[in-house]
């Protein structure tokens, strides 16, 4: 029982030093120029860095469960791919 209750306050623990650092916002839905609808969702907030977007690698979107697929920023630095459109971009 005992590591139950410490399992349970680890887990709840890391929730709130991670919420705390990864703020967001809702993005309504809409539709782009060329027509294709983009439901609404959630974005972290903008800042100077994508390592701590929820599609980068290495981290999960609490709102989907899906993991990040896109390279953080040092793997970005070190291969020169910078040629993401602005639109992917949560920052």
């Amino acid at each position: 029982m005992k590591v139950l209750t410490l399992v349970l306050a680890v887990t709840a623990g890391l929730c709130l030093v991670g919420s705390a650092f990864a703020t967001e916002h809702y993005v309504s839905a809409y539709t782009k120029k060329d027509g294709t609808y983009v439901p609404g969702h959630y974005q972290t907030d903008s800042n100077n860095t994508r390592n701590d977007n929820y599609s980068t690698r290495g981290n999960y979107n609490p709102h989907t469960g899906e993991q990040g697929t896109k390279p953080r920023d040092e793997d970005r630095n070190r291969s020169g791919d910078d040629n993401e459109k602005s639109e992917d971009n949560d920052n």
